[in-house]
């Protein structure tokens, strides 16, 4: 398969689970602000790793993990429906704190822009 078909796959499986997972009444998932950070297919089409992060950090991205593999049978089919590819590939959920760790990268950079702006002024 050419690369470009997979990426636009992976591009729609993205897409289409992340309308998925807003209809998911799993509280672990529900009441958690996940995102999906990336998404990895094979290129046989038979695997593929969802990375989700959660905004309020690692340990709330593992619990929705966790509710993500019980309800993978559901996101699975619902994926297959949706996409209408003939072999849904076997969902991989794995967390990341990519959300937390840029939100930490934004804050200490508007700390430096306080500081900048401080000194020009004095000057």
């Amino acid at each position: 398969m050419s690369g470009h078909r997979i990426e636009r796959t992976t591009e729609d499986i993205k897409r289409e689970l992340t309308a998925i997972f807003r209809e998911l009444k799993d509280p672990r998932v529900a009441d958690a602000f996940i995102s999906i950070i990336r998404v990895d297919l094979t290129n046989d089409l038979s695997y593929c790793t969802v990375y989700v992060s959660a905004m309020e950090g690692m340990d709330r991205a593992k619990e929705a993990v966790k509710g993500l593999k019980s309800s993978s049978g559901f996101v699975r089919r619902e994926l297959g429906a949706r996409l209408k590819i003939r072999h849904v590939p076997e969902l991989i959920f794995k967390a990341t704190d990519s959300i937390e760790y840029s939100a930490n990268i934004s804050r200490i950079l508007n700390g430096l822009e306080i500081k900048d702006d401080e000194q020009s002024s004095e000057e």
